[in-house]
């Protein structure tokens, strides 16, 4: 049996590091020696696009932010999804995901960052949240989700602030779909409490149908801004 081989290896920027190795045709990156994706484990990051547009029409002019390239899956089911006038936004802050993304990871998800369709901006997600209104959706997957694994930083970006953000920079009736590693009825209620509509929690398939797979399982949490949101809701209660 072939052993899983380091590729390569970058420090993070409040310690430690992450790596990325690979085994034949399958790829892994690790954050401090726990594996943070794996290009096996992508039916749930795919999903995300699913629910985009919980009512099933995509406009023509759809303009969606990615928080996260991971291994370019969930920007892939976007652009399979949206028409030639539809843009897609990516906020990734790691130079090396990125850079990886372009080499030896780009042909797992067909290239996606060479679409035209797509601006990738190399910086904190939370940079690209603060002009109100731009997004039909945003899809975060930072991290670990809700319960951050590489930075604790990345916990605001689901807390009351992290909220706010995004409902500011979604238009009326836009969808945001949070990736967790599990579930988490802590931010199920919170996402409740702030004032979103219709907030699911949907468990889906880590792997793809017919891999053996011991049936590991994600959660997507969605939730939508009101289209008439009323007194006290976006601000937490």
């Amino acid at each position: 049996m072939k052993p899983w081989k380091i590729v390569e290896t970058e420090a993070l920027p409040r310690g430690g590091e992450l790596q990325l190795v690979s085994h034949d045709t399958d790829w892994v990156i690790r954050v401090n020696g726990r594996d943070l994706m794996n290009s096996r484990q992508h039916a749930s990051e795919e999903a995300m696009a699913e629910f985009m547009f919980p009512e099933g029409a995509v406009p023509e002019d759809a303009k969606i932010l990615i928080g996260g390239l991971g291994m370019g899956f969930t920007l892939r089911a976007v652009l399979d999804r949206l028409g030639p006038e539809g843009k897609v936004v990516v906020g990734e802050l790691s130079e090396a995901i990125v850079r990886w993304n372009r080499g030896p990871l780009a042909e797992l998800a067909g290239s996606p960052l060479e679409d035209p369709r797509v601006r990738l901006e190399q910086t904190d997600v939370r940079e690209l949240l603060r002009p109100s209104g731009r997004y039909h959706a945003i899809l975060m997957d930072v991290d670990n989700g809700p319960r951050a694994l590489s930075a604790r930083t990345n916990a605001s970006l689901y807390d009351e602030n992290g909220l706010a953000a995004c409902w500011s920079a979604l238009r009326a009736g836009g969808t945001l779909v949070v990736w967790s590693a599990g579930p988490d009825e802590r931010f199920r209620t919170r996402l409740e409490r702030f004032g979103w509509d219709g907030v699911k929690a949907r468990t889906v398939a880590a792997f793809r149908e017919g891999e053996k797979t011991g049936g590991r399982k994600h959660v997507l949490f969605i939730a939508r801004r009101p289209l008439n949101p009323g007194p006290g809701r976006g601000r937490g209660r």
